[in-house]
């Protein structure tokens, strides 16, 4: 497992010996600047956090949810495995690390006011959740005529491995 050095308990400054910087970004432009233009110009959220939305690279399957940080993003893309901020363990993580269920970056999509990305992945071990499914949206809700009572349909039966197996009474990689 990576170990990682702690300077400070916050995203934007938790570093792993071997990648001290956080990567060098522009100051925020002009509005067309950012929604039109060629230039990378994200805008971290007030933890130094942009959400990470994961998707297969070749079905499109919607994988899971992260978070990332300057630091993690440097890791992503010097790398390319992805490397997420968790936001309850308060620590840089590389995604299958424990588990083995590694994703390999193929593209990264930024959205249009470039508080969001997008990763593209190739998963190295069939699945994405640390519950064991291949996506973390392994359940829809039910809902009909505006109306809910709750009841969440399960879309994958079969889990790719046993999070039990893996993690033991260890914490998951996303807790």
């Amino acid at each position: 497992m990576t170990q990682y050095r702690i300077i400070q308990r916050s995203p934007a400054t938790l570093v792993e010996q071997s990648f001290p910087h956080p990567l060098k970004l522009p100051a925020r432009g002009t509005i067309e600047q950012i929604e039109e233009g060629r230039q990378w110009m994200p805008a971290f959220d007030s933890d130094g956090l942009l959400a990470v939305i994961v998707q297969d690279a070749t079905t499109a399957q919607v994988l899971m949810l992260g978070w990332t940080n300057q630091h993690a993003l440097r890791h992503t893309i010097e790398t390319g495995y992805a490397h997420y901020w968790s936001r309850s363990r308060r620590q840089l993580w590389r995604k299958g690390e424990r588990s083995g269920q590694a994703q390999r970056v193929a593209a990264i999509l930024i959205d249009d006011d470039q508080d969001c990305l997008l990763f593209k992945v190739r998963l190295t071990g069939g699945a994405s959740c640390h519950v064991g499914y291949r996506s973390c949206f392994f359940r829809q809700l039910e809902w009909r005529a505006h109306r809910t009572d709750g009841v969440l349909r399960i879309l994958e039966t079969t889990k790719v491995y046993d999070p039990a197996t893996v993690y033991g009474n260890a914490t998951t990689e996303t807790s």
